[in-house]
């Protein structure tokens, strides 16, 4: 059994053949899937999505790049939304340092305001970072211990996965860890231990390398996890055990 602890299924490249999708997932031995919001409506999409499918969980949250669209009435929406039953966590949120769509200080404020959030409604976040590990981990870092979630699409080295452990976060492996180029993430791979180890898609983006370039999915989680199999000299069983196992504990509404 393998989950997704972080796809995109409700946006518009899935519009034409979702179910499609969701019955290749079943096949594939993906039981959950964690629909991530990173905006408004991609938020109430990602609920919506959930209420539907017994299988289906959601986040709501506001993605750095929209992050000058955190206002207070998203916030008390998200605020709203995080009672839900389905909603088991509040992101993706973070800095985002490689586009700059919003302006640094704006990021920042977003994020910070999401943390309180978190903190307030006590459930686990996931976080998106590009290029700011320097300004992510010291916002997180100052909150030990009253935070707890998943570093998402984990792309730093072992030395910056140690602060995350450190500070109680998850690590979020994806389709990076099948290129031949993603040294670092195939070292973090290998080196996180078990009890804190997540698969996930990304999907629509970053397909594993069999499928590069292409349009990413739920059931190709399980080649993530083959990889991940292959690193650590394991099976893909085990690998399958676990990260269901830390997805349960993590996400405890799941």
């Amino acid at each position: 059994m393998f989950i997704d602890s972080h796809a995109h299924i409700q946006l518009s490249q899935f519009n034409q053949d979702r179910e499609a999708v969701l019955t290749r997932a079943e096949k594939a031995a993906v039981t959950n899937i964690l629909v991530i919001g990173f905006d408004m409506e991609t938020s109430l999409g990602a609920v919506e999505l959930a209420e539907q499918h017994t299988h289906i969980y959601a986040t709501v949250g506001m993605h750095p790049h929209d992050a000058k669209d955190l206002t207070p009435d998203v916030l008390k929406t998200f605020r709203e939304l995080a009672a839900h039953p389905k909603v088991v966590a509040l992101g993706e949120m973070g800095l985002d340092y490689y586009r700059d769509l919003s302006p640094r200080p704006v990021q920042k404020t977003a994020f910070e305001e999401q943390l309180n959030l978190a903190e307030e409604t006590q459930l686990p976040i996931v976080i998106h970072n590009r290029d700011a590990y320097m300004d992510i981990l010291p916002i997180l870092e100052a909150r030990n211990g009253r935070i707890r979630g998943v570093l998402h699409c984990f792309t730093g080295d072992v030395e910056l996965m140690h602060r995350g452990l450190a500070i109680g976060f998850h690590i979020g492996i994806g389709g990076i860890v099948t290129y031949k180029n993603a040294a670092d993430v195939q070292a973090v791979a290998r080196a996180v231990p078990e009890d804190r180890l997540l698969i996930e898609t990304d999907c629509p983006w970053l397909a594993p390398q069999f499928r590069r370039g292409k349009r990413n999915e739920p059931a190709y989680v399980r080649a993530v996890a083959e990889k991940i199999a292959e690193l650590r000299d394991t099976s893909i069983e085990t690998i399958g055990k676990i990260t269901t196992k830390n997805f349960e504990t993590l996400f405890k509404s799941a």
